[in-house]
């Protein structure tokens, strides 16, 4: 014996509340933080837009390399000043399956960098087969790149200050490109902790692109200075370690360091 067809009715009718009602909850919950990042993008005479499909594939590294399809929501775009001059900016939720995984900021500079260059919280699993090699710690952050040795002039004592600014509820800093990002927590992102975000963002792409260079000049070649602070040596930054072995590298020297101060 069928099933009878009204049945069939009921549970596509139940499938569709159902959905329905989720798509509602989940507007409810982003409805605030809608309200509040529109009102601050209104404030500062930035645009906004609730979605954008194709921002998120402007970028492959960082956050963006461990959450694959996912959307720019409440995106924020515009212009700040830093200590160098104005810079552009993006700020957006990238949202996966209808959750906002994390906030990504962003300030561009004038000029890229020809290596990727990401520096991780330790406490982040380090993404497998992204093809980059281990550069050593900096600060409290590990540094991952692409090209070791075009990275390597990158990390100088003021980009090792700037980013251990940036803040603990920052996952991941990075360069790709000609953009400075990052990836925050999504409960902490309220306007006021963007606004510090995208300063010290500011900070990060002043040490590498200064105005007073020439644009057309590479980002990983800077002019030495006679006085210059020399640059800080790495641990574990004399070879390139595969992603492979990364994880159990980190946990090593996280232990040492333990042991170092008991």
């Amino acid at each position: 014996m069928g099933i009878p067809a009204w049945v069939w009715f009921l549970v596509a009718v139940l499938a569709i509340a159902a959905g329905v009602a989720l798509l509602i909850a989940d507007r409810t919950r982003r409805a605030p933080n809608n309200r509040e990042r529109r009102r601050w993008a209104a404030l500062r005479g930035w645009q906004f837009a609730e979605i954008d499909q194709v921002l998120p594939t402007r970028w492959e590294r960082g956050a963006l390399a461990q959450h694959s399809g996912s959307t720019a929501t409440d995106v924020v775009a515009g212009s700040t000043f830093t200590a160098d001059g104005r810079r552009q900016v993006y700020v957006l939720d990238l949202t996966v399956n209808n959750k906002v995984a994390t906030v990504l900021a962003g300030v561009r500079c004038r000029r890229s960098v020809s290596t990727i260059l990401e520096l991780w919280q330790p406490d982040v699993p380090v993404p497998q087969d992204s093809g980059l090699d281990l550069l050593g710690p900096v600060g409290s952050r590990y540094a991952f790149v692409t090209e070791v040795a075009a990275a390597r002039p990158l990390v100088t004592p003021s980009l090792v200050e700037a980013a251990e600014e940036v803040g603990p509820d920052v996952t991941v800093v990075w360069l790709e490109q000609d953009w400075v990002l990052a990836a925050i927590e999504p409960d902490g992102a309220d306007p006021a902790r963007l606004e510090r975000l995208l300063r010290s963002l500011g900070e990060l792409a002043d040490i590498i692109d200064p105005f007073e260079t020439d644009p057309n000049e590479s980002l990983d070649e800077p002019e030495p200075a006679a006085d210059a602070e020399p640059t800080r040596q790495l641990k574990g930054a004399t070879g390139a370690t595969s992603p492979a072995d990364t994880n159990e590298t980190i946990r090593v020297e996280r232990a040492e360091h333990s042991e170092n101060q008991s």
